[in-house]
């Protein structure tokens, strides 16, 4: 796929990350959407300039990938170098981690405005990001769309409710999106990622005791690594895989096995 474009929402750490990295050593030229603060954007430029050093195009956009009118100014301007270079994007991935970690009941409880932005960035974004790539005639026969979920998504986890409901959603919109798009040659799959210690990971309270709770029951022996989902999403996205899509593939090494 060397040549290719990918682009990856949520670019600059975790899963986002290492996918742009790895597939940057496959020769693809990267596009990267991040929300970063002032004092983190010192680790984005040495990103920037380590997927610079494998000899592929990169440019970042740091922005709220859940807001409309920035989204459709970045694929603007993603169309414009895209047909400069009679290119569509190869590989599209969502791995966008920010949400309100709270419970549903108790005095600091989960207000409407928490679930509606939780979901929306984590799950409803997918949709609006692929139908504009889409109407732009920026995705083609052969194109990737991959969505980051987890196991959440079906089980409860403390703290984790609006966070669940975002990843449920995002799971059935991944199987409406690959009902649509199959005729186009498109396919569209879910991630299911085991636990995985990243900065999103970190935010839940019990950080800790998930990460040696999912080393005890890994049938593999150890955590799932960003970079095993990148090597999953490169394998994916070769055209021996044409005929997957619509699924939740799990990259854990066994992990739900035990769960």
């Amino acid at each position: 796929m060397k040549g290719e474009f990918a682009l990856i929402l949520g670019s600059s750490s975790g899963f986002g990350k290492a996918t742009s990295l790895y597939l940057a050593e496959k020769g693809m030229n990267i596009f990267g959407v991040h929300l970063d603060r002032k004092s983190t954007m010192k680790q984005v430029r040495e990103l920037i300039k380590e997927i610079e050093s494998k000899g592929v195009f990169v440019k970042f956009f740091n922005i709220n990938a859940a807001d409309h009118e920035k989204r459709k100014k970045v694929i603007n301007e993603i169309e414009k170098i895209l047909k400069k270079e009679n290119k569509y994007i190869k590989i599209f991935l969502h791995s966008l981690a920010f949400g309100t970690l709270k419970h549903y009941t108790g005095e600091n409880r989960l207000r409407p405005k928490d679930m509606v932005m939780t979901v929306e960035v984590m799950g409803h974004s997918l949709v609006w990001w692929v139908a504009d790539l889409f109407e732009k005639r920026l995705l083609g026969k052969g194109s990737r769309i991959f969505a980051m979920t987890s196991m959440g998504a079906h089980k409860v986890w403390d703290y984790y409710g609006a966070v669940s409901a975002a990843k449920a959603s995002l799971e059935a919109h991944i199987r409406q999106l690959a009902f649509e798009l199959a005729k186009y040659g498109i396919t569209c799959n879910a991630i299911q990622a085991g636990i995985t210690d990243t900065p999103a990971l970190r935010k839940l309270p019990n950080w800790k005791e998930m990460l040696e709770f999912a080393k005890r029951i890994n049938v593999s022996g150890r955590l799932t690594q960003p970079m095993d989902v990148a090597k999953a999403i490169y394998i994916l996205s070769l055209p021996e895989a044409q005929w997957i899509t619509g699924n939740v593939i799990k990259v854990d090494g066994g992990e739900s096995l035990s769960g």
